[in-house]
């Protein structure tokens, strides 16, 4: 029995996915995330609210 036409279908589609996962990496590359001031320091006002909210309560002194 020959696997010739057996693994044509299989490296047919590997090399598809292939080219589907580099397009998709290359997609991912050329997005920009946003680096103006204000998106930087609204996430680190929510980075610093986050961590006052999750900080344990200090005792209080009578």
């Amino acid at each position: 029995m020959n696997p010739e036409p057996y693994l044509a279908p299989h490296h047919l589609r590997a090399a598809d996915l292939r080219a589907e996962a580099d397009a998709h990496r290359l997609a991912l590359a050329a997005k920009q995330p946003p680096q103006d001031l204000r998106t930087r320091v609204g996430w680190t006002l929510v980075e610093v609210g986050l961590r006052l909210a999750s900080a344990p309560p200090k005792p209080r002194i009578a």
